[in-house]
């Protein structure tokens, strides 16, 4: 038998917690029989004192197993059950492009995605603005459309993780957020709660990333990939870039319109075809549905040519309650802005930098994302045709087209966006898409 304050008392002292201490307390976060001012000194003792990372994978496993691991077994699946998470940026609609595409060569991706968060887009608010596709279903419902479309996205039911929720609520008001192990245990927790084989994860890394600087990312991704791997599921991190806005759109309508248009082939921007196919791959990869990236990838143009993906996608939204023609009249369904017009450079010169974070921001500013939680999104505003960094802002090539509700909101997102780009004489320097692939055998 153990005491919290005991094993909070290890910890402070810098000792090593064994697997049966971390699964005890939280185990007792999850009844309730821990305190959120234990939660908060056992947070605080690992910001300073960090964990090993057997501690890091005890904690991982715990927290999985403190509610409902899903369990695919019996479903009948034909295929290898893959998923990927990014940690978020702006303009990352990859997941709505991703699952599908990999569904369409044969992997099971069920998805559990979250909101925004901050300046970063959520996958959550992106599906809501299709009219009736339901988040929330029941977990059979959830099986049923990943069995049948390859693919489901849906949000977290609270039986998932239910104590990292607790954690996560406690470090949010302690500050305690930023610490590497804390992140990697609350990532995966809910990850691993869906009973994945392999798992891809896109770790940001730029101006609009999670963690502020590429070595960070870096480290955060290494933890990752060697928990998970430790956890049981085969997992690879792939540090990708997010020193400018990823898709040509920011928003929730405006991405879901991209993302349809990539699938069907209408428009592709090139950064996001990049980041999407070398997450896709390794997905095929891990999966074992291609021996390599060579293979993959055509795999996957195939299944954009031909219209694979795209019946995934709409096979999905439909099974979920959403239009049952969707991708065909996606134009139709989707909310719109009442003023979409262009926002244009206050001089003309090459696009050298961008705020990336303060171009999140302002998609928040504008109604399209949460200040708190209890906000109410409005899914027709944000950006779309967004300019690239060493592209050329003239009078002939704006910044963006804002979608707006007013000429105020819109005169206020103008602002914002000239204040977040760098426009001026010199050289831009380009930044690769992807940076590279951290795999379990890098870390041996």
């Amino acid at each position: 038998m153990y005491l919290p304050q005991e094993i909070i008392r290890k910890k402070r002292d810098g000792h090593e917690l064994s697997a049966e201490e971390i699964q005890f307390f939280i185990q007792g976060v999850a009844k309730d029989t821990v305190s959120e001012g234990q939660i908060a000194a056992f947070a605080m003792t690992i910001f300073f004192n960090e964990m090993t990372m057997n501690e890091r994978i005890a904690l991982t496993c715990a927290m999985r197993d403190s509610g409902m691991v899903i369990d695919w077994s019996q479903q009948g699946f034909t295929g290898p059950i893959v998923d990927k998470h990014s940690t978020g940026g702006v303009g990352d609609v990859t997941s709505l492009m991703l699952g599908p595409m990999v569904a369409a060569c044969g992997g099971f991706v069920p998805m559990i995605s979250g909101r925004g968060l901050g300046h970063t887009g959520g996958t959550l608010d992106k599906l809501e603005s299709i009219p009736g596709y339901n988040i929330t279903p029941s977990n059979e419902v959830f099986g049923e459309v990943t069995k049948q479309a390859g693919v489901a996205i849906i949000g977290q039911t609270g039986d998932l993780a239910p104590a990292d929720k607790r954690v996560y609520a406690t470090r949010d008001i302690t500050a305690t957020v930023d610490n590497i192990s804390l992140i990697t245990a609350s990532i995966l927790s809910k990850k691993l709660a869906a009973g994945l084989e392999s798992l891809v994860m896109d770790v940001k890394v730029g101006s609009g990333a999670f963690m502020p600087t590429y070595e960070q990312s870096e480290e955060l991704a290494e933890s990752i990939v060697a928990v998970a791997n430790g956890a049981g599921t085969n997992t690879t991190a792939i540090l990708t870039d997010m020193n400018q806005v990823l898709a040509s759109s920011a928003g929730n309508a405006v991405e879901v319109r991209e993302a349809v248009r990539f699938l069907t082939g209408e428009y592709r921007n090139e950064r996001l075809y990049q980041v999407t196919m070398a997450l896709c791959s390794e997905m095929l990869i891990l999966g074992q549905l291609a021996k390599d990236a060579v293979e993959a990838t055509a795999m996957l143009n195939q299944v954009l040519d031909n219209g694979k993906a795209a019946h995934c996608f709409n096979q999905m939204v439909q099974g979920l309650g959403g239009p049952a023609d969707f991708v065909e009249h996606y134009d139709r369904y989707l909310p719109k802005a009442e003023i979409v017009k262009p926002v244009y450079a206050q001089q003309p010169g090459t696009v050298l930098s961008m705020d990336t974070r303060a171009i999140g921001m302002a998609v928040v500013a504008m109604g399209g994302g949460r200040r708190v939680a209890s906000d109410l999104i409005d899914y027709a505003v944000g950006f779309d045709q967004f300019i690239q960094l060493g592209e050329q802002a003239s009078q002939d090539k704006p910044l963006a087209m804002i979608h707006a509700r007013d000429e105020a909101q819109w005169q206020q997102a103008a602002e914002a966006l000239n204040a977040a780009i760098t426009v001026g004489e010199g050289r831009y320097t380009a930044t690769p898409c992807v940076y590279k692939h951290i795999r379990a055998e890098d870390l041996a």
